[in-house]
């Protein structure tokens, strides 16, 4: 295995080719005005600045300059970035979903500006703008390479404000440089901006991107460079203290609770590029409750953080590792824990610490260390969670990164086990990036550290993918030992040997509606070393996807697959249901279509299906989502999932119905409503959440949180609770 990672090393380590947008770049100019930030471009420092524009089409073409172009004019104060924006359209009929801050991009008219202010082309800031003035804000991670790598929980202060005309709008923002991150006496940021337009059905990009790659990829940049070199700052201290008023009752032990909770955060600037977090007691009530699932896995499922303390720089605790099967570091763990009948249950935290940040150009820092409660009752001890972690960047957009995990009680308690007193992780991961991104690799090896640790305490992996316009392919090779630990991380199963290998071929029609169609081979195969690597699953897996024109997309693939069952699984989770037995393989196969409409539209769905053999017998799943947008005021949508599961007599069969409306309204751009409910009766659970919240200053929130549960059979309360919560960011 180790000959296998140093090969690939040695062969891509030196693998560079020309991604920059060379000739693509302007000068920020240095003035001391400061401008109405109202959307309207009639200051006067305006006409002296020099339009940057020529934008470059993404969609459909991505070899055209863009049919409605845009224009970008920049200066700065020595403490602020000032940034006017000229969009040209087709008209003013925009797509907007609501007047939400932080909405995401797809489908709707809106422009981003992207600031790499280390020139690593790994992380950068980024910040987006419509025509109703409704700002967002992101952190890009990883390269911007996918989904994992962009973040809209991160909150920063700056403004923003829109003015539609005819056939165009314009915008103004203000963005204080103490918002981004930066060494002393830089004179230079790469930069990129993308902005879709639904009217001409059109996105484009400043610098261009091919089509092949993310539209937010940090490859692909021109540059920004000031007159005056940037000098050193003093970010202020935010305080940001909240009370919270809670009313609780808890149905089935029929048990009551009124309180009032206070705690807080603090966000300090250390240097240029370091942030220090500190958080005590927090409360996390007015977090988006997570979306419900039809689980008819064998394994847990991992689903996203949206807690704020974690989110700044969080790419340098979560990226370690592989991050479907070997994740070693995973916060939602922290505020989690396993009471004495093994059921998951909420753990307080009771303070915590987060040192992050750049330490230069070349090298990235992350501390981490929060303390969680003891909670006799439930038999859940009090621990110390820590996580360091150090990045080193080497060549154009490749880093190495080293980490250590600690969690440990350092109480003695009759109900703890000596082997469970603590739990500890080292490991090393080298991520490669080419300059041009054709090339992407991950090569990691993890070691964990018990009481009782016996062998077997590794956790390896090799990722490769090359990614060209017309061909698509990766290999991804997973070792986990069945004795390798991360109490703080996420692993699906261990004592696997897994390697996948995928193919696609990518189409480009020239004329036609179809803009683009691919077809693509995925096997994926599980071993057990301890079966003298038995084949214990495997799936193959045939698919074709097209994107049309129109901005809809079809796909439909086949699939056969089987599986070894290590111990006895019952997929309806009935009490009572005979499992399908262990030492058992089953050989199944199936096929599945899904297709999506126009999100440009004021009513578009989405379509699934899915038919075949399941182990023994057969299932049927069929899913609908659906959004209707009443702009800019509300955005209803209802999702709908069905999955009918028939397997022989003596074991059981069941059907599963997954049901969430959900209603947004935005009276403004500051006071918002939304209400989630979700049915499932997998989970017996019938649940509702419904959140308003009133941003009454930059930052600074009220909410009122109300969560409802009923059981689905007898339609009986589970628990009911209501949530009064202050926030207020102070600057000092």
């Amino acid at each position: 295995m180790a000959r296998f990672y140093c090969f690939f090393i040695t062969i891509f380590f030196f693998y560079t080719s020309n991604a920059q947008n060379e000739d693509k770049k302007f000068t920020v100019k240095f003035f001391a005005d400061i401008p109405q930030i109202d959307g309207i471009l009639d200051e006067a420092v305006w006409d002296e600045i020099e339009e940057v524009n020529q934008f470059q089409q993404y969609f459909p073409a991505d070899t055209i300059l863009a049919n409605k172009d845009t224009g970008i004019k920049m200066y700065y104060d020595g403490v602020t970035l000032y940034v006017a924006l000229k969009l040209n359209t087709s008209g003013n009929n925009y797509v907007t979903p609501s007047l939400r801050r932080d909405f995401r991009a797809g489908g709707n008219d809106n422009i981003s500006l992207m600031f790499d202010t280390f020139n690593d082309a790994t992380n950068a800031f980024l910040f987006g703008i419509n025509p109703y003035g409704v700002i967002r804000e992101a952190l890009i991670s990883n390269g911007g390479g996918d989904d994992g790598g962009f973040n809209t929980s991160w909150d920063v202060k700056w403004r923003g404000e829109a003015k539609t005309f005819e056939n165009y709008f314009t915008a103004e923002l203000a963005i204080p440089l103490t918002s981004l991150k930066f060494k002393e006496g830089e004179t230079k940021f790469r930069f990129n901006a993308y902005r879709f337009d639904t009217q001409s059905n059109e996105t484009s990009t400043w610098a261009r991107i091919p089509q092949n790659q993310s539209i937010y990829s940090l490859a692909f940049m021109g540059v920004m460079t000031f007159e005056k070199p940037l000098g050193k700052y003093r970010t202020p201290i935010a305080i940001i203290p909240y009370v919270n008023g809670l009313s609780q009752k808890n149905f089935e032990t029929d048990e009551g609770l009124s309180k009032a909770n206070f705690g807080g955060d603090a966000k300090i600037a250390i240097g240029n590029g370091m942030n220090l977090d500190v958080t005590l007691n927090p409360d996390f009530s007015n977090v988006e409750v997570d979306n419900l699932f039809t689980n008819l896995t064998r394994f847990e499922v991992n689903l996203p953080e949206r807690r704020q303390f974690f989110v700044d720089n969080g790419d340098l605790f979560a990226s370690f590792g592989g991050g479907r099967d070997a994740n070693p570091f995973f916060s939602r763990r922290i505020g989690i824990a396993t009471d004495e009948n093994g059921n998951s249950v909420e753990n307080k935290i009771i303070g915590g610490v987060r040192l992050s940040g750049k330490l230069n150009e070349n090298w990235r820092l992350g501390f981490l260390n929060m303390q969680t409660a003891e909670d006799l009752e439930n038999e859940i001890a009090s621990n110390n969670n820590m996580m360091l972690a150090i990045q080193k960047k080497v060549f154009s957009r490749s880093n190495f990164g080293l980490f250590f995990i600690n969690r440990e009680s350092f109480k003695d308690y009759d109900f703890l086990a000596p082997e469970d007193r603590y739990n500890r992780v080292l490991g090393v991961d080298y991520n490669l990036a080419s300059e041009d991104n054709v090339w992407n690799g991950k090569f990691y090896v993890h070691k964990s550290f018990d009481p009782d640790s016996d062998g077997n305490d590794l956790s390896t992996g090799a990722f490769m993918s090359y990614k060209t316009r017309k061909l698509n392919v990766f290999t991804d090779w997973v070792y986990i030992g069945e004795n390798f630990n991360s109490d703080l991380g996420f692993i699906r199963r261990k004592d696997i040997f897994k390697f996948v290998t995928g193919f696609e071929k990518i189409f480009w029609p020239s004329s036609g509606k179809i803009n683009q169609h691919s077809f693509e081979l995925f096997p994926v195969f599980t071993l057990n070393p301890s079966l003298d690597f038995q084949t214990t699953d495997y799936t193959v897996k045939l698919s074709w996807g097209a994107e049309f024109k129109n901005q809809s997309r079809l796909n439909a693939s086949i699939e056969n697959n089987y599986t070894f069952l290590l111990g006895s699984f019952d997929p309806s989770r009935k009490e009572g249901a005979t499992p399908l037995p262990a030492d058992v393989g089953y050989y199944y196969s199936g096929a599945e279509t899904s297709f999506r409409s126009d999100r440009r539209k004021v009513f578009s769905f989405e379509l699934q299906q899915a038919y075949g053999e399941f182990f023994n017998g057969t299932r049927y799943a069929a899913g609908f989502e659906m959004s209707l947008r009443l702009q800019p005021k509300a955005n209803i949508s209802l999702a709908l999932n069905y999955d009918q599961v028939d397997l022989p007599q003596p074991y059981s069969s069941a059907n599963f119905w997954l049901l969430s409306p959900s209603f947004d309204f935005t009276f403004s751009k500051s006071v918002f409503w939304s209400t989630l409910v979700q049915y499932s009766n997998q989970r017996d659970n019938l649940g509702f959440n419904s959140r308003l919240q009133w941003r009454f200053a930059p930052l600074s929130d009220l909410f009122i949180v109300y969560n409802d549960n009923y059981f689905v059979n007898s339609f009986q309360p589970r628990n009911r609770s209501l949530n009064l919560k202050f926030t207020y960011w102070l600057n000092i």
